[in-house]
């Protein structure tokens, strides 16, 4: 069971899982008075596995598939509810169900009518036998339906990644509206450029700093006044000749 959330199906097991379980349930019987030193057992248990035989494997096998199948099931119908981190858009598509799924959507209504005091787990795991036990070419039409499904789900998924990209971009409206922004604070950038340079023409004014323009004005107004003064004197010097 999940820490937090007692409703979370269990995890399924893994062959070697099901035959240490075995190995300890085997030590339980014969030595109950002797507790067991997990190191030693471990090592035990790992090298009792690499010795066995692909049959001797088999059954722990056997049974890690039909806890899968039990796993999956009740995952299935498993609703974590208001679940931390990312959320999921209820418009993206919706993962196929595999080959397997599709035989147990079919099949559980029967297995439910014929075995009526069974749990969601026993179910999973009486289809799971049966569906081992078809033979390939009874498996083929729900592979085949299923393989429709999941080429159908890629399309889906490819319309709408596509769709998300536009969306997520700003899309067109976005950029226009991402241009007049920058348009906007461009305009209002040069406002209060323009802004500054009035007031900084209109305190050098008041300090007595001219703009250039003003300064070479003030210039020209001085040579006027040179040449009017050397005019006088010329004046003066015909005046003197004339005397």
């Amino acid at each position: 069971m999940a820490k937090g959330d007692p409703r979370k199906p269990k995890g399924k097991m893994s062959a070697y899982a099901y035959f240490v379980q075995t190995c300890h349930e085997e030590h339980k019987k014969k030595t109950p008075e002797i507790p067991v030193n997990f190191t030693e057992f471990s090592k035990k248990c790992s090298g009792r596995w690499k010795m066995m035989t692909e049959k001797e494997k088999s059954k722990f096998e056997d049974l890690a598939r039909q806890d899968k199948v039990r796993y999956d099931q009740e995952m299935m119908h498993y609703n974590p509810g208001n679940k931390r981190g990312k959320k999921k858009d209820p418009n993206a598509p919706k993962r196929p169900p595999s080959g397997f799924f599709i035989f147990c959507s079919d099949h559980r209504p029967k297995i439910k009518a014929q075995f009526p005091g069974l749990g969601i787990g026993d179910v999973a795991k009486k289809l799971g036998e049966i569906w081992n036990s078809l033979p390939d070419g009874s498996k083929q039409p729900y592979l085949q339906k299923a393989n429709k499904l999941k080429d159908k789900y890629q399309k889906d998924v490819a319309d709408y990644r596509s769709k998300g990209k536009v969306g997520s971009g700003g899309g067109v409206g976005g950029g226009v509206g991402g241009g007049g922004g920058m348009s906007m604070s461009m305009s209002m950038g040069n406002g209060m450029a323009v802004g500054a340079m009035n007031m900084g023409m209109g305190m050098g004014m008041s300090m007595g700093m001219a703009p250039k323009q003003m300064m070479k004005g003030h210039k020209d107004d001085d040579d006027d006044e040179d040449d009017d003064e050397d005019e006088e004197d010329e004046d003066d010097e015909d005046e003197d000749d004339d005397e």
